[in-house]
């Protein structure tokens, strides 16, 4: 049995995440991951990431097509959501790229923008 296709491409734009009025993560290196069917999801470079503003948090998830993902929680502008943030610490080597890389619940924040540079 084959999983769904996944690729992953280099974002051509300056991706802003904000929460609580403060930008918790920007960068112009994200990669969109299609997955099947499913919205793609933006990874960002943790070097792009405010990562005092998160917490590791117990929460586990695994995927049969990425590994095994890690979480965390989010604080900024007096604004905190559990479980905002995910990451695969060592992801199988066909997502390999995604490693040290956060994708965001977009429920969770209060935006993933996308802007041309």
């Amino acid at each position: 049995m084959t999983g769904p296709s996944i690729t992953i491409t280099p974002n051509p734009h300056r991706i802003r995440v904000m929460l609580g009025g403060t930008i918790v993560a920007e960068t112009t290196r994200a990669l969109t991951l299609r997955e099947g069917a499913m919205p793609p999801v933006l990874y960002i470079p943790r070097e792009d990431a405010e990562m005092d503003l998160f917490a590791r948090t117990a929460h586990r998830t695994h995927c049969p097509h990425k590994g095994d993902a890690s979480y965390f929680s989010l604080t900024a502008g007096g604004v905190e959501r559990a479980n905002a943030v995910w990451s695969y610490e060592t992801p199988f080597p066909a997502v390999a790229a995604i490693k040290d890389h956060l994708a965001f619940y977009p429920g969770k924040v209060d935006a993933i923008e996308e802007f041309e540079d």
